[in-house]
């Protein structure tokens, strides 16, 4: 059996239009609902629960020699998260942070 071109980009848009619209369905329509407010809260919460599932399995990995590293960057991402900060100011400040400690504690090469 032969599979032509046409029939694999026919495959291809049909996947992609597949995967595009559970993504796409929610967004459009999550304005036109109204949640009560444990929703509402439960959803403002996403991206905080997001970032702390994305970034923890890389926090004892960041330097295997100085474990403190990744533990001090989360705490900094921690407090700005606790103090209702945007997401990405949390992880720009822990960057800021591990960058300082890197510089000035733990220096490369030494």
């Amino acid at each position: 059996m032969t599979v032509n071109g046409s029939k694999i980009c026919i495959l291809i848009a049909l996947m992609a239009v597949l995967t595009y619209l559970p993504r796409a369905i929610p967004a459009v329509l999550v304005d036109k609902l109204k949640f009560g407010p444990k929703i509402n809260k439960f959803l403002n919460l996403i991206p905080y629960t997001a970032m702390a599932a994305l970034i923890f399995p890389g926090v004892f990995t960041v330097d295997s020699d100085n474990y403190a590293i990744g533990i001090v960057g989360v705490a900094a991402a921690a407090l700005l998260a606790w103090r209702k900060c945007p997401v990405m100011v949390c992880v720009l400040a822990a960057i800021a942070v591990d960058f300082a400690l890197y510089m000035f504690v733990f220096p490369l090469g030494v």
